[in-house]
């Protein structure tokens, strides 16, 4: 099978799902408590000013109807406007995904740096007390709340040691130095539970392909274990953990609505947040169907990346 014709299949599928996800976002924007014309009058407000938003914003309308206005608008590119801000919520998301998408990269990367070693090291002295340790850790990162562990860490490094910020953001090109400082804890925080999940997924793959023929056939040709390990075993093992990393740094752009929260990050997380309680559905539904749509893409990428690597399904 050719990569076009991989791709294409692919593609079939994945348009009915975002298009499910769009009516499942906005079926669900309805259960969202309050009102959002009254919210936005004000406490002084006449029914005159009430009837004016409604009409503003099709809240008068049928939900089939209104539905169909909003999709009809996302198609075009159009996302609407904030309730609160009267920014176009396109402008909105553009702002927060640059904050977003280097807090997932900064957690990737420390979710890689942990996860793999960890994961390579307990397959290959697997029954040991290196075996064990990793385990640890891995259930650690996958057990322990990131709330609990983000109050944990500002307590430690921003209170008792005042090495790094409690909360805050920086943008890097305002300055680097404190851009790293602000955004290193939230990294750690969603970076330990990723590092659970790729430790696990190495550790089996590893164990897998310790046990093939072909690494038993370098052993018996006295090749160095170092090499057997990180040539021929690491490198097969790699290819469903391309996979799992592809669909993890879609999670996090997804958004991170605890940690941003706890570390004040402006982000996806925060942004989702702030629209639920203000009752701004527009943004509410941009952040969800963007993220929506970033997370199948990426599932849509580590489903390209599977099938480069495996030269299985191409036969």
């Amino acid at each position: 099978m050719s990569l076009a014709r991989f791709v294409a299949r692919r593609i079939v599928v994945l348009v009915p799902t975002l298009f499910f996800v769009s009516v499942l976002i906005f079926s669900l924007q309805q259960l969202l408590p309050g009102d959002a014309a009254l919210a936005l009058a004000g406490e002084e407000r006449d029914e005159t000013a009430v009837a004016a938003i409604r009409a503003r914003y099709h809240l008068d309308r049928p939900v089939v109807v209104q539905y169909a206005i909003w999709m009809g608008k996302v198609l075009r590119g159009d996302l609407g406007e904030s309730l609160r801000s009267r920014l176009p919520v396109s402008e909105l998301l553009a702002s927060k995904l640059p904050v977003t998408l280097e807090l997932a990269f900064a957690s990737m990367l420390i979710a890689l740096a942990i996860g793999i070693p960890a994961g390579v090291l307990s397959a290959a002295r697997r029954g040991t007390v290196a075996d064990l340790a990793a385990n640890l850790v891995a259930l650690s990162g996958l057990s322990v709340p990131h709330f609990w562990l983000g109050i944990m860490l500002i307590l430690l490094f921003a209170v008792r040691l005042g090495w790094l910020p409690a909360s805050g953001y920086v943008a890097p090109w305002e300055n680097l130095g404190r851009n790293l400082t602000t955004i290193l804890l939230p990294s750690i925080v969603l970076g330990t539970g990723v590092a659970g999940v790729m430790m696990r997924h190495t550790r089996g793959a590893m164990l897998q392909t310790l046990s093939a023929d072909y690494v038993r056939t370098a052993r018996a040709k006295s090749v160095p274990e170092r090499l057997v390990i990180l040539k021929h075993a690491l490198r097969n093992a790699l290819i469903p953990v391309i996979t799992l990393g592809a669909i993890e740094f879609g999670r996090l752009l997804s958004g991170a609505v605890l940690t941003e929260q706890i570390f004040a990050i402006p982000g996806f997380g925060k942004l989702l947040v702030d629209g639920v309680f203000n009752r701004d559905y527009a943004v509410v539904q941009g952040v969800v169907l963007v993220s929506a749509g970033l997370y199948v893409l990426l599932n849509l990428l580590a489903d390209v990346l599977y099938f480069v690597a495996n030269p299985r399904l191409r036969g």
